[in-house]
């Protein structure tokens, strides 16, 4: 995949910047045809992405917003043209996202990586990278995807009421180059992209599974076992008398 990076000082969503300012990557004209689009024969292999020292209103999703302390952290989106996964596997791209961030955490020596499903990026029980991922469908294909991404590199300290942030400063002691650090997930997301073994890296690398752990949903507490996460992407939980829950996204909190 030939990835194509721009850098902007501020804005306040890199999703919103990516989605209304394409032609702005015009140092690669060879991309475009004369009426501004991309070419029909590389829009798989390319990947176009924004980078922002600074964004004034990072998202989440839903209704989350994101602290990132301008310079210190990668807050950056993709837009890619993935042609080759039909639009009821869409969450393939939250599976590839989430291994490629994970497996880039792991060769800068982060241990216990793991995904709160279904696409936040823990160490431990403490977040480090959160994403956003919007897809826009045409009939049975995907027309593209814009691929947020917030991951805390530099930050020294956290002054939101967020519950469990964590840097890989704070984890590893030192600080890191942003640049060499998006290299790395990239060529991570080139591969996760290309393999055949993402999805079930994916489950293998799922945040609480196997274990009793306490969840919440419209109506109350329980305990349950993370079992497996199904193709559409909703989240596959056991309780404690054996029965299933299968629950789509926002519809259940992990208790930490």
């Amino acid at each position: 995949m030939d990835f194509n990076v721009i850098h902007i000082d501020e804005t306040d969503s890199t999703n919103r910047w990516l989605r209304n300012n394409p032609s702005l990557f015009r140092n690669n004209p060879s991309l475009f045809d004369n009426n501004g689009g991309l070419l029909k024969g590389d829009v798989q292999d390319t990947c176009l992405i924004v980078v922002a020292a600074y964004q004034t209103a990072g998202k989440g999703c839903g209704s989350n917003s994101w602290e990132s302390e301008r310079g210190k952290n990668l807050t950056f989106s993709m837009l890619i043209h993935p042609e080759n996964i039909p639009a009821n596997e869409q969450f393939r791209i939250t599976e590839i996202t989430s291994v490629a961030m994970c497996e880039t955490l792991k060769r800068y020596g982060c241990k216990e990586v793991s995904i709160k499903w279904p696409n936040d990026i823990y160490v431990g029980d403490k977040k480090i990278c959160g994403m956003l991922i919007e897809n826009r469908l045409q009939g049975s294909t995907i027309k593209d995807s814009i691929i947020g991404i917030g991951l805390n590199v530099n930050q020294r300290e956290f002054l939101s009421d967020a519950p469990n942030p964590v840097s890989l400063h704070q984890l590893l002691g030192h600080e890191t180059d942003r640049e060499a650090l998006l290299k790395t997930f990239l060529d991570a997301f080139d591969n996760a992209y290309n393999s055949k073994t993402t999805c079930s890296t994916y489950k293998e690398m799922l945040y609480r599974k196997g274990k009793h752990c306490l969840y919440e949903d419209k109506t109350g507490r329980f305990t349950a076992t993370l079992t497996d996460v199904m193709p559409d992407g909703r989240l596959l939980l056991v309780d404690q008398e054996r029965r299933e829950h299968i629950y789509a996204f926002k519809e259940v909190q992990f208790i930490l």
